[in-house]
């Protein structure tokens, strides 16, 4: 089985579509997915998504992406505890996510905002230990930013989504008992860091995503052609991608990279 530990399956891009696209990853083997919030108008939609999957495969995580900080005030952090009080014994509720800080888009990093980023990145840390809960990362230029928040609270483990650090950095995240994400960007020939990331980690800390709608892999990328709709079912070809990168049979892939998911997310132990 494979987990998708990231995908954006409430996104409009599925609307059409939605409990076939997850048929679909099913076929393909994908067994598990994991949908992250990214906003309050959105914790109702992944959690009741998560539990309308077909055989069991959805997963689901709350938080508020960096991205949508600028139009959050304190009542959603607020409306955010709520909740993860609310659904504590919830299995399915397997996260905070998604949540970071995001320094590559310039209005964020302007001196206020980047001051509100990390406001609410540190407040929904602190939801984690309180709730007991692993988080899922959003990393953009700010690995260094989200590690000092880190070290603060060691007992909060995840995952690094879409990781592009450095090996230095890697090590950093996994010594805080992170795993680190890799998805569609991994399978571009350009993209190296990423590729020697994932050619040379050690076995347990890498996990498998889609990202999807976004992030899509180079086959749905190419020059001169109609861009294909990303979708957790491409998970399977990625895996195959990892396993040319590190020399191995895919399914040692796709059992390491399960287990290394349901090490990240406990909770998803339960489900698998």
């Amino acid at each position: 089985m494979l987990i998708d530990t990231h995908c954006h399956l409430d996104a409009p891009e599925f609307d059409s579509d939605r409990m076939l696209v997850a048929a679909d990853a099913l076929l393909a083997g994908v067994g598990r997915i994991v949908i992250p919030a990214v906003h309050r108008a959105n914790f109702s939609a992944v959690r009741e998504l998560a539990h309308a999957l077909p055989e069991g495969a959805g997963a689901y995580a709350l938080g508020i992406h960096p991205l949508y900080v600028p139009d959050a005030d304190e009542t959603d952090l607020e409306d955010l505890d709520r909740q993860l009080a609310e659904h504590a014994g919830d299995p399915r509720l397997v996260a905070i996510g998604e949540i970071g800080l995001d320094f590559f888009v310039d209005d964020l990093n302007e001196p206020l905002m980047r001051e509100k980023q990390e406001r609410f990145y540190a407040a929904q840390l602190d939801m984690a230990v309180r709730h007991g809960l692993p988080v899922i990362l959003h990393v953009r230029k700010s690995q260094d930013a989200l590690l000092k928040q880190l070290r603060k609270r060691p007992q909060i483990g995840g995952i690094a989504h879409a990781f592009n650090g450095s090996f230095q950095q890697a090590r950093q995240f996994l010594d805080q008992g992170f795993v680190l994400g890799f998805g569609g960007a991994m399978t571009f020939d350009r993209a190296l860091q990423i590729r020697r990331l994932a050619a040379t980690l050690p076995d347990e800390a890498i996990v498998l995503e889609t990202d999807a709608p976004d992030i899509p892999p180079s086959w749905l990328s190419l020059p001169g052609e109609a861009k294909g709709r990303n979708a957790p079912a491409e998970l399977a070809r990625i895996a195959q991608e990892l396993a040319m990168l590190r020399s191995r049979n895919v399914d040692e892939i796709r059992r390491r990279t399960t287990v290394n998911a349901c090490r990240a997310l406990p909770r998803l132990a339960a489900l698998a």
